[in-house]
């Protein structure tokens, strides 16, 4: 699969779920309506769908949520696309986790060939971390590292940067993660969906974070990718990696290599455009995939080059009005 701009795509993600046992405030209004059950794609659905694009060229498949790991039965999925790793069809099988159940399934997620996760967790401090999740338990998160380490999953710990929440937390947190045997990798807050309050209170540009870092560190530019849009560099103090995702002061769409498809088979060939195609018709309205090769390959012809995101006092509107649990990230 080759977009408008020459970019191959070889990374897809997958939402199984909309719903997430956290509330984090910058991702999530405090009362969410999730969607109706009857709206979202089985878990045989989603297998098939995912399957289709590893037939066109798929070679990195990340599921996300909300959170993965609370949708019912989901192992039964990871365990069925494990099929695509023991082929050769697929390189990496992985998932984005809040963590909070990890203690339950970091076990099977290894024996089905899962090698690594991302673990959202914004600080290290149990109060902030209950006011950021509004409900969430960090001791909880934390025995779920331990058991993803003991069952032999890498972790790459994501948190993302909020002025005057964690800004002063984060090179604690570098030597944490780096002394756990961890990567970490930086975001900026996205302006993804309507949530209680104003983002340009709790946005802080990485290029900041970077400065901070630069006069307590030294950080080494590499030249290390996953796949995904971070840059890295290696902490010369601590020996480890440490990650940048930064959609508003450096846009990295040129290199965009990955699209999204949500919980009910909509499909966003871009995290910050509203372009979207509809993949549950024809995945329904036939047994063979010919309907549903013909619905990608349309929706790749026409991916954009790029996000159009602001944060500032000017823009109060989110860039898009769908929540980021609803995409997946």
């Amino acid at each position: 699969m080759i977009d408008p701009f020459g970019r191959r795509i070889t990374y897809l993600r997958v939402s199984v779920t909309d719903r997430c046992d956290f509330r984090c405030v910058y991702c999530m209004a405090e009362n969410m309506t999730f969607l109706p059950k009857n709206d979202l794609l089985t878990l045989e659905e989603l297998d098939r769908l995912a399957s289709a694009f590893v037939a066109k060229g798929v070679r990195k498949l990340r599921l996300t949520g909300g959170e993965p790991l609370v949708r019912r039965n989901v192992m039964s999925l990871v365990r069925s696309l494990s099929r695509h790793l023991a082929s050769g069809a697929l390189e990496e099988l992985t998932l984005t986790t809040n963590g909070s159940q990890l203690g339950r399934f970091a076990a099977e997620l290894a024996d089905c060939g899962v090698e690594r996760i991302n673990v959202s967790i914004d600080t290290l401090d149990r109060d902030k971390f209950r006011a950021i999740t509004r409900r969430g338990d960090l001791d909880q998160v934390l025995a779920g590292i331990r058991a993803a380490q003991d069952a032999g999953l890498r972790i790459k710990l994501n948190a993302v940067a909020l002025k005057g929440v964690n800004d002063r937390e984060i090179p604690e947190m570098v030597r944490w993660a780096h002394g756990e045997g961890m990567e970490l990798t930086l975001i900026e807050t996205m302006p993804l969906g309507e949530i209680e309050e104003d983002r340009t209170d709790r946005y802080l540009p990485l290029t900041e974070v970077r400065r901070d870092l630069e006069s307590r560190m030294t950080l080494r530019d590499v030249p290390f990718r996953t796949g995904g849009p971070a840059r890295y560099v290696t902490v010369a103090e601590t020996g480890g990696r440490l990650g940048f995702i930064t959609p508003m002061t450096h846009n990295f769409c040129e290199s965009c290599n990955r699209v999204r498809v949500t919980c009910t088979g909509t499909l966003f060939m871009c995290l910050g455009q509203e372009d979207a195609v509809d993949l549950r018709a024809p995945l329904r309205a036939s047994p063979d995939d010919a309907l549903l090769m013909r619905a990608i390959d349309g929706a790749i012809a026409h991916k954009p080059k790029g996000h159009d995101f602001i944060i500032d006092r000017a823009t109060r509107q989110p860039a898009v009005s769908r929540h980021m649990s609803m995409t997946g990230g």
